[in-house]
């Protein structure tokens, strides 16, 4: 039995444990959050109720129990009614706030809508909620121009300005703090040319005036973001309005990045010229270039439109945008430590998983009226979702390079939880490309070692911030750690935190249970992927009961199975009727009957060596099962068209 299947079922079984003990410290009956107070902002902070349960119904879908995902529905319900009392929401959407943040948001919700696309409520508020953007009467979109002509969006329509917080002078004194290593959000204003300046009252309101004028209209690139959630639409109906909009809203982004020698800018007036409200400058947007995050909040953006146009039309043009701003800034990158070089992002860096002493490859992150400045090490799950979709030779020549500028540091199985759930991709490439092989073992420890440690966490660590109680601390104890569980079994990285859907080479479907997720018992490992094959090993550690598992090609069955090279002790073929009432397509399944050689006789002080038979079979489809016997493994390697289907939610009953 190998090491990695004994840590996964085990993972599996304290995660179970875990989020019980989470929601019986801090949730109330209906599922929302233990928090008796008013919030201190008229338009932040809903993210951070739903943060809390982001990856709960992920963890169903790779396995867990039902119960999680009825808390994780439970908590969406009682979540969004206590923030419509507190005049965060209206309707069960977001009032308005930017998508970088609404992104974070929404992630729980589409998690939802794959984990169960038959429940009709969530499917009815995917709907309302994609209607928001796209269609006839849609509030927040400008159909002749091609923007979203507003920073701040949602079920409020466009939403004007920051926030009332803003306008009395920037920094509002609660988070000056907070927002000091970010520096200055405009560079272009006489009179104000450090934080320091921002001292002076007049200089504050100054710069608060021209943030409402300049960052609070027009269209910004974090805007993309919205596509996800009209793809999450889609995904129910194939809504042909739903489709061209998406294409149309990426598309115009994609010519005015063409237009600007690939990059990207990141606002547009509302009257649709770029720069028009930055006296003709691409960059200096609302989550943009120049404030707060700089590349980061682009791409991430640029991402999740570029894996909504892959995944909806097979198109990869979109990923250009990420492409170009990546080699970029790499090409710009310098070797030098984090601890000399100054950088927004000093705090946490352990979230890089490389030592603040050493020498590694900084890339800026921002853009402003200096040029390219604020240098951290690489942020990895950019390249590497770019790297994951494309599977093209440049994104790999640009994965390489990226870790060749953190050697030896890649290998390295930092052991964190950052906010993403992120943070061990370039280990994970490495294993992928067999160069790590000891990785799922270090991979499930740290994973086990985080639950552990947060389970901790939830008794010693107390609300802290204004009036008692810091928003964030409920995901910063939050134990469900779904990062490596998503690597190993569906091979996949973590999901694009600022809005991403979940895509992947695989899903599982367990057949007796007639649910998404793999068995009871089951553990399962992505051994390799490239641009036309999978190989995945499935373990069945039960030692009295067979599993019965049903495969997708993709997350939404996106990619197509053309063939499987099958290699076990014994495996012949059977009919799929076998395994699924009323499926038709022939598979395979290893057959305990087949065993011949094991265990052999009780005389003997061991068992048999077992001969590998391989059997190849076709498939040209989107499924496939197998049959696995108690203590068996099967080791499939299954050649594959990326994005060859239409793509659609998939419950059991729709296999």
């Amino acid at each position: 039995m190998p090491k990695w299947a004994i840590l996964q079922r085990r993972l599996f079984d304290v995660l179970d444990q875990s989020w019980r003990s989470f929601d019986a410290k801090f949730c109330n009956a209906d599922g929302s959050l233990i928090f008796n107070q008013s919030m201190d902002h008229s338009r932040d902070g809903a993210d951070d109720f739903y943060e809390a349960f982001f990856n709960w119904p992920a963890l169903y879908m790779l396995g867990g129990s039902q119960e999680i995902l009825d808390a994780a529905k439970k908590s969406w319900r009682g979540v969004t009614k206590q923030l419509t009392e507190l005049g965060l929401v209206k309707d069960h959407y977001e009032r308005g706030y930017d998508w970088f943040h609404q992104g974070e948001s929404m992630i729980f919700f589409y998690a939802i809508c794959a984990a169960d696309p038959h429940d009709s409520e969530f499917k009815a508020f995917a709907q309302q909620f994609a209607e928001l953007y796209f269609g006839k009467n849609s509030p927040n979109y400008d159909v002749e121009k091609n923007i979203i002509p507003a920073p701040h969006n949602g079920s409020d329509g466009l939403r004007p300005g920051l926030g009332q917080e803003w306008v009395e002078g920037y920094p509002p004194d609660s988070i000056n703090s907070v927002m000091k290593p970010y520096g200055l959000p405009l560079h272009f204003i006489p009179g104000i040319e450090s934080w320091e300046d921002l001292s002076d009252k007049k200089n504050a309101m100054r710069m608060a005036e021209q943030m409402e004028k300049v960052l609070g209209y027009g269209d910004v690139t974090v805007n993309l973001a919205a596509t996800s959630l009209v793809a999450n639409f889609w995904l129910y109906h194939h809504d042909s309005d739903a489709a061209n909009w998406i294409k149309r809203y990426i598309q115009g982004w994609v010519e005015r990045a063409n237009k600007n020698a690939g990059i990207i800018p990141d606002n547009v007036a509302p009257d649709g010229v770029v720069g028009g409200l930055h006296d003709g400058r691409w960059f200096g947007g609302h989550y943009g270039w120049t404030w707060p995050h700089g590349f980061y909040s682009v791409t991430h953006a640029t991402l999740v439109a570029g894996l909504n146009q892959l995944l909806l039309f097979g198109d990869p043009e979109a990923l250009q945008l990420t492409r170009t701003v990546l080699n970029k800034v790499k090409t710009l990158g310098k070797v030098s430590t984090i601890i000399e070089t100054e950088s927004s992002l000093q705090a946490g860096t352990e979230r890089f998983g490389v030592p603040v002493d050493k020498p590694v490859l900084l890339v800026p992150y921002r853009y402003g009226k200096e040029g390219w400045f604020d240098f951290s090490p690489m942020v990895m799950s950019q390249p590497l979702w770019l790297w994951y979709l494309s599977m093209s030779d440049e994104d790999t020549k640009l994965m390489e390079e990226l870790i060749e500028g953190i050697a030896p540091y890649g290998r390295y199985v930092s052991p964190t939880r950052n906010k993403e759930e992120a943070g061990h991709e370039a280990a994970w490439y490495l294993y992928l490309t067999g160069r790590f092989p000891e990785y799922p073992d270090q991979a499930l420890a740290m994973a086990l070692g985080q639950v552990a440690r947060r389970m901790r966490l939830m008794e010693t660590e107390v609300f802290s911030g204004p009036g008692g109680v810091n928003i964030h601390f409920w995901q910063e104890v939050q134990p469900i750690v779904t990062e490596i569980l998503t690597q190993l079994t569906i091979g996949a990285p973590q999901v694009l935190y600022n809005g991403g859907l979940q895509v992947a080479r695989l899903r599982y479907f367990d057949a007796d249970a007639g649910r998404i997720g793999l068995p009871p018992d089951v553990a399962a490992l992505v051994t390799r992927i490239t641009k036309d094959q999978t190989d995945v090993e499935i373990v069945n550690t039960s030692i009295s009961e067979s599993r019965r598992i049903v495969l997708l090609a993709g997350a939404f069955g996106e990619h197509r199975f053309e063939s499987v090279i099958h290699q076990s002790e014994s495996v012949h073929p059977k009919e799929m009727d076998r395994l699924v009432d009323g499926y038709e397509s022939a598979i395979y399944a290893v057959d305990s009957a087949n065993f011949h050689m094991y265990p052999g006789s009780r005389r003997a002080y061991g068992a048999p060596e077992c001969h590998a038979v391989q059997v190849t079979t076709p498939i040209n489809g989107r499924t496939f099962a197998i049959e696995l016997p108690p203590n068996s493994m099967a080791t499939l390697s299954i050649t594959m068209t990326l994005n060859a289907e239409k793509p659609q939610f998939f419950g059991f009953s729709d296999l």
